[in-house]
């Protein structure tokens, strides 16, 4: 019975150090003695040129600069010597585009990948930026933007452009952002700042937390979780069509004191409550429907077993 006690813990020790280290980037693959190989190189790209890479099993970082050039370094790792001849990293560079691709290995036994630190212009279009099992971080970006990375958090500072990043069990960034984002991902939080312009963030069990700024008026805003919660803050309202859905979770929601738009809010166990006032068409403890000032954009509010709480900025 000890034994198997032991057993027990040393597995649920390891399940636990699998999540925590799914965060931005994953630990090293296989045992200490792995092969690796450093790689380096620069490629001329014009401003305002694009950028593609193709990654995996590893984190990719990708900084902006005022040179016109991408400079590309990075680690490739493999179980085997022979692994780590065949991984290869291939460059495609243009005028106008640099594409970036690792090549896996015929053999795909044993842990292998690579991890890439990109400086390019300021100015680029990252079309597309992907990896797997690993972080993505984008910094200092100007230009329209895609992220997708698998069990590994992607965090973006500083990006003017529009956003769609996805990754899934990992947590998803987004900080001094001026533009339209779309987010996605499952098992990690999403958290954004000063987004303008749209809006669109899904996760799984757990929470959104949001501050946006000017949203443009003809496109709704859309969150939605489950067995998390939902928190967000509005600098400004333009009559915005809103809609919140989680479960298991509370959404509590602040706008500028001067609001008007229409009020659909319903939980389950539990309660609904208002700073402003509503003129009411449907009124309880766990559902509150009506206007807000003169009516406006419909603000439509669901959860389930959680409260619901509308405030003043």
């Amino acid at each position: 019975m000890q034994q198997r006690r032991w057993i027990v813990t040393c597995v649920t020790a390891a399940a636990t150090l699998a999540m925590v280290g799914c965060d931005f980037e994953m630990g090293e693959w296989g045992s200490s003695d792995r092969f690796k190989e450093d790689f380096a190189s620069t490629h001329p790209l014009k401003s305002g040129g694009r950028l593609y890479l193709e990654s995996f099993n590893g984190s990719v970082e990708v900084l902006g600069w005022e040179k016109e050039s991408v400079d590309i370094s990075g680690t490739k790792y493999c179980a085997s010597e022979e692994q780590l001849k065949q991984l290869k990293i291939e460059t495609t560079a243009e005028p106008d585009a640099v594409r970036v691709r690792a090549i896996r290995p015929l053999e795909r036994r044993g842990g292998c990948g690579a991890r890439m630190v990109l400086r390019v212009p300021k100015r680029v279009i990252l079309e597309r930026v992907e990896s797997s099992n690993g972080g993505l971080r984008v910094e200092g970006i100007e230009g329209n933007t895609r992220l997708k990375t698998s069990n590994g958090g992607v965090r973006v500072w500083s990006l003017k452009g529009d956003l769609e990043a996805s990754t899934s069990n990992a947590s998803v960034e987004v900080g001094q952002f001026d533009g339209s984002a779309v987010i996605r991902t499952s098992n990690g939080r999403i958290r954004a700042e000063g987004v303008r312009g749209f809006f669109e963030a899904t996760t799984s069990n757990s929470s959104i937390d949001a501050t946006l700024g000017d949203l443009d008026p003809s496109r709704p805003l859309r969150l939605h979780t489950s067995n998390g919660s939902i928190n967000l803050t509005l600098e400004n309202y333009k009559n915005n069509e809103i809609r919140a859905e989680t479960s298991n979770g509370s959404i509590n929601v602040r706008f500028p004191s001067a609001l008007n738009a229409r009020l659909q809010a319903s939980t389950s166990h539990g309660t609904v409550s208002s700073d402003f006032e509503v003129k009411t068409t449907t009124v309880s403890k766990d559902r509150l429907e009506g206007s807000i000032g003169s009516g406006g954009g419909l603000i439509e509010l669901d959860t389930s077993n959680g409260n619901i709480r509308i405030m003043k900025r």
